[in-house]
């Protein structure tokens, strides 16, 4: 039995999918955090404790100062011995990354964990590497912004450098919206975790053309590629996912095209050990990369992978952790698609009430369906941060899970009472 040392984590799905996995696998976790409350707020599992706090500890300590954090899980270790080290939540993974490489536990190294979570040092790999990519710019400051959006010409899609689920990242169209974008990130100086934020800009060409995801296993340097999801964008022009399908709908020429693009965007960034979730865009010169992500998918993207081949992506990053092979082999699950499509909120406010299920949600092709109830907080739908629920189904037949999927959403409505306009000065 192992025993691995959970720094942090999302509080999505991947926040009962690792926990899951890793008991599945037969160890036991302890659970590090900062903030403990940020996670009692979250569904409780069985029992009616999160599945992140019934690990065989829970320690608080500052998981924002590395050298504190460092210095907690050293004393830690020589009582407790941990056999590995991971997180799933971006702003944690290299963190994580440092605890493993101090313990001398396995892991990816740090610097490419970094490489592959900074997606300005990301383009910068990519381009030493002799890569394919957009034109892109990285900024400080509005003049500098301004003038490269002019060197690049409009419209551009904007990027931080360092914050995820897709906050902040949009098209511009001319100088007023980028402005637009750079005052409402210079507000926005610490990420969710109250993380100090770096102060860069990435601007890219816009890259047209389908998004797909491809996820891989890597075990002592070589990248086994699991599949491709496919994903569906709402909110122009942000980019929210509002679906994805496993596998993707794609031809064999693509496929191989894209597959061999993630292997080699992974090896430029120097990962050689670890789950991955890169995202690719198919224009019509081939895939570009979107951004890499060195730990397994979210948005239940994991679960569309098990559902279709049987391989359970948490339970690989688990036993990556633990330095083991993880078993890769796939299964005949009578499975041919998988999809999952998101219910977006149109305004920010209050759910006033909890959305009925879509009819049939019975089905027997219908394996979730999960919604917040009255009275959840709504965001604003600019990011993926804001989903108000979901619905997952199976296609045993062939490729038409994902049109399923938006079908049964299509007819939901949601009630939301919104957030009443600011007093008059």
């Amino acid at each position: 039995m192992g025993h691995l040392l959970v720094v942090e984590s999302w509080v999505g799905a991947m926040s009962t999918l690792l926990p899951r996995a890793i008991r599945e696998a037969g160890h036991t976790f302890t659970f590090a955090t900062r903030d403990l409350g940020h996670y009692l707020q979250g569904e409780p599992g069985a029992g009616g404790v999160h599945p992140l706090l019934s690990g065989g500890n829970v320690v608080t300590t500052e998981t924002n100062d590395l050298a504190q954090l460092l210095a907690t899980v050293e004393r830690l270790h020589a009582a407790m011995e941990f056999d590995g080290v991971l997180s799933s939540c971006d702003y944690y993974l290299p963190a994580a990354a440092a605890v493993a490489a101090r313990l001398g536990l396995p892991g990816a190294s740090v610097q490419a964990v970094e490489r592959a979570c900074r997606k300005d040092r990301t383009r910068a790999a990519m381009d030493d590497a002799g890569l394919p990519g957009p034109r892109y710019a990285v900024t400080e400051g509005w003049r500098e912004t301004a003038a490269a959006a002019r060197g690049l010409g409009y419209p551009l899609v904007v990027k931080p450098v360092d914050l995820c689920a897709g906050m902040f990242v949009r098209e511009v169209a001319d100088e007023s919206q980028l402005l637009h974008s750079w005052r409402s990130l210079a507000e926005f100086p610490v990420n969710a975790r109250h993380q100090e934020r770096v102060p860069l800009l990435l601007l890219e060409e816009v890259l047209d053309g389908p998004e797909v995801s491809v996820e891989t296993v890597t075990w002592q340097g070589r990248t086994h590629v699991v599949g491709i999801t496919d994903k569906s964008l709402a909110a122009a022009p942000w980019f929210v996912e509002s679906g994805h399908m496993f596998p993707a709908d794609l031809g064999a020429a693509d496929r191989s095209a894209t597959a061999d693009a993630a292997v080699a965007a992974l090896a430029a960034v120097g990962y050689e050990h670890g789950v991955a979730h890169t995202e690719f865009r198919l224009t019509a010169a081939g895939p570009r990369l979107v951004e890499i992500n060195p730990r397994p998918a979210g948005n239940r993207i994991t679960e569309l992978v098990r559902r279709v081949t049987g391989i359970d992506l948490p339970m690989a990053a688990a036993r990556l952790a633990l330095g083991e092979k993880p078993d890769l082999a796939p299964a005949d699950t009578g499975v041919r698609s998988a999809a999952v499509s998101f219910l977006l909120p149109e305004l920010p406010g209050t759910l006033a009430a909890s959305p009925a299920a879509p009819d049939p949600c019975d089905a027997p092709d219908v394996v979730e369906w999960q919604v917040k109830p009255a009275g959840t907080r709504v965001g604003d739908g600019r990011s993926n941060n804001h989903y108000l629920g979901h619905v997952m189904v199976l296609d045993r037949d062939g490729a038409g899970a994902r049109t399923r999927a938006e079908e049964l959403l299509r007819g939901v409505s949601v009630e939301i009472t919104p957030d009443p306009e600011p007093a008059a000065a």
